[in-house]
């Protein structure tokens, strides 16, 4: 009889373990990535893959913009060619249009959109700040324009055939213009810098 209540006490202290290292990582773990917030609202609110799909891409697009402005905004204040300072303030007036408009898009689609720069943003801005100063950083911010804007060209270029949405089509039919300014802009920005060292 002893052996089952120790057994039974047992199994109740490691029961009350077991909750209360869930509760503590709970709380001790970092809010989820706001990307991944939007996306998973996305995800309860749309049946579809399709109409899914769309609003992956709203989410990505949402996530460039609010990288770019705050990587502009740093430029705007490490960058130490005048080059990098002007790229940098095009890159913070330009994203905050564009993501003016994605906003106002997001809204009359129903579809969630991250309102703050996500993880990996918060990282590429941190790695920037932290590792990069002086004629690096100019380096190291073309660098990422150049890399950023060819990426986001690929993404709006297939939105802009792809999208299930026609509206998202056009919206990301109506950027491919200024992404490839942008491009081209980083570009020579880029080519500067090298020339500099």
């Amino acid at each position: 009889m002893k052996s089952v209540k120790t057994t039974k006490r047992g199994l109740l202290y490691l029961g009350f373990l077991s909750t209360s290292l869930f509760i503590a990582h709970a709380c001790s773990s970092s809010p989820d990535d706001p990307k991944e917030i939007a996306e998973d609202q996305n995800e309860e609110r749309f049946d579809d893959r399709k109409s899914e799909k769309d609003a992956d891409f709203l989410v990505e697009a949402a996530a460039i913009n609010l990288e770019e402005i705050k990587l502009g905004e740093l430029a705007q204040q490490k960058g130490t060619l005048d080059d990098t300072k002007t790229l940098g303030k095009m890159m913070v007036k330009e994203h905050s249009a564009a993501l003016a408009d994605l906003k106002k898009l997001a809204v009359s689609k129903s579809i969630t959109i991250p309102a703050v720069l996500t993880e990996d943003g918060q990282d590429a801005l941190n790695n920037l700040n932290e590792k990069a100063a002086g004629k690096d950083f100019d380096q190291e911010y073309t660098n990422m324009m150049v890399k950023g804007h060819k990426s986001a060209l690929r993404k709006f270029k297939n939105a802009s055939s792809n999208a299930e949405d026609a509206d998202i089509r056009i919206w990301a039919s109506s950027m491919l213009p200024a992404l490839q300014t942008h491009l081209e802009h980083s570009e020579v920005c880029e080519q500067k810098c090298k020339e500099m060292k």
